[in-house]
């Protein structure tokens, strides 16, 4: 895309690029700053960065959800304005809860997913994109039909060229380099075994970029 390095490019990869395709499932619902709380979960991560970046710039007030409360000044850093424990929506909860969130971009699933629609105001939005805490949805239909809240499914893969383009062109003006050296951090091709498996226990923060050539 035109605006990054190569290297920039691969820092963004295909969490923020699902960052910013959850952004534009939002904005097409129609969601305005003035709504209320956006929140994102699995906060940390490359996804959950991406979305706390992209949401701040574009205004909104973002309450990042992360199971590592020791990243907290790293995510407010990002733009959230608060950060919560993912213990808060990761068990079971109730069909319907207090009215909270305006939207949610989520990529976590499972009882988090169905905690953070539970809580979703009438006609807001929630975005999935993720499965970090499980492929179920252990929820009702009772935000959907009695809170007309909408649930977006994100899907990266098979998007059309010029939704691509289009994703790219926001994240080209959206993504502050500064914030994207922040967000990303180079390793060498010998030490990707051993961060696979940090990565897999949910221990990095951001993004990953492999330098194949060391």
């Amino acid at each position: 895309p035109k605006g990054f390095t190569a290297k920039q490019a691969l820092a963004i990869g295909t969490a923020g690029y699902t960052a910013m395709l959850c952004v534009m499932a939002l904005q097409k619902h129609g969601l305005k700053p003035s709504d209320g709380e956006v929140l994102v979960t699995g906060a940390a991560g490359g996804v959950g960065s991406f979305a706390i970046t992209l949401l701040s710039k574009l205004g909104f007030t973002v309450v990042a959800s992360t199971g590592r409360m020791s990243e907290a000044d790293y995510l407010k850093k990002l733009g959230a304005s608060e950060v919560i424990d993912r213990a808060a929506l990761s068990a079971p909860g109730k069909p319907l809860a207090k009215e909270r969130w305006a939207a949610v971009v989520d990529s976590v699933g499972s009882h988090t997913l169905a905690n953070a629609c539970a809580q979703t105001k009438s006609d807001g939005a929630v975005a999935a994109c993720g499965l970090a805490q499980g492929m179920d949805f252990p929820s009702t239909v009772a935000p959907f039909i009695l809170r007309g809240v909408t649930l977006y499914g994100i899907n990266s893969v098979t998007v059309p060229k010029a939704k691509r383009m289009a994703a790219y062109e926001q994240l080209s003006k959206l993504v502050d380099l500064k914030t994207l050296e922040e967000i990303s951090h180079e390793i060498s091709l010998e030490d990707s075994i051993k961060y696979a498996a940090e990565l897999m226990a949910g221990n990095v923060r951001g993004r990953l970029i492999v330098d194949v050539n060391k």
